[in-house]
């Protein structure tokens, strides 16, 4: 077995373990190098709005594949574990943009539909996965619906969580591992996605302030959490406190580490 379909193997066994995979996204290879020596982690993702930003562009497809698939390449050579890929909604071509993401030693990805009509998104989906098996590997796939994120204000909830249970059963059908539905954070719609899609079927984002902690997803039968932007959010929260003191006439936390 490669080395790619040994991490791929290793990513899907994360996904189908009775354990929640935590997975916190990370943006450059100092913060892959950070996350990935913490003990407990055993994969990483990438965060497409964090390394956008890094660069200056705004989330959405903004920042150029070639620069995007440059820093992921960059963090799956700065580490030993498996690395998912945040694809966007596959920059116009998501069987080719897995291709590459692949080539630079991707296992896994997201991929949003954007709510497109269902027979485009599952054909992206198939896109996607029939590249890891061009490949020859078992890349795994969190496909993402974006029907709560996307929403018209006001828009009945109980309609639009049956729109995305629809939707990720077609996902999954396809063959995608799991499901995320962003904007999806009060427990009583993770259940509803739970029971429409099925244990370990489901992932979930971490909000700052708004979402159940991992043990209690866990507990409902969530399959793996991520924190999209918000890791990095985190990092220059803690940047700019640390400014603010400095310049009000204090210095930097004397429990600072050497992670770098």
């Amino acid at each position: 077995m490669t080395d790619l379909a040994s991490r791929a193997r290793t990513l899907l066994d994360l996904h189908r373990a009775p354990e929640l995979l935590v997975l916190a996204n990370v943006w450059d290879v100092v913060s892959a190098r950070v996350v990935a020596s913490t003990p407990g982690v055993r994969a990483l993702a990438t965060a497409s709005h964090a390394i956008a930003a890094t660069f200056g562009y705004a989330d959405g497809e903004q920042i150029p594949l070639d620069l995007h698939l440059d820093m992921v390449g960059r963090i799956v050579a700065a580490v030993d574990l498996p690395v998912s890929m945040d694809l966007e909604a596959g920059y116009g071509d998501p069987g080719e943009t897995a291709r590459r993401a692949i080539e630079v030693g991707v296992v896994g990805g997201n991929l949003e539909d954007q709510v497109r009509p269902l027979d485009d998104a599952v054909t992206a989906v198939e896109a996607v996965l029939d590249a890891g098996r061009d490949a020859g590997i078992d890349f795994v796939l969190n496909a993402r619906t974006d029907v709560l994120l996307l929403a018209e204000p006001g828009a009945d909830r109980d309609l639009l969580l049956d729109d995305a249970v629809r939707r990720g059963r077609a996902y999954l059908a396809a063959g995608a591992q799991v499901v995320f539905v962003p904007g999806v954070v009060a427990r009583s719609e993770i259940e509803a996605l739970v029971d429409g899609l099925g244990r370990g079927r489901v992932s979930s984002m971490s909000v700052p302030g708004a979402s159940p902690p991992g043990r209690e997803l866990a507990e409902l039968g969530i399959a793996r959490v991520s924190t999209g932007p918000f890791t990095q959010r985190v990092a220059l929260t803690a940047l700019q406190d640390a400014v603010v003191e400095l310049v009000a006439g204090g210095t930097l936390p004397p429990a600072t580490r050497s992670l770098s």
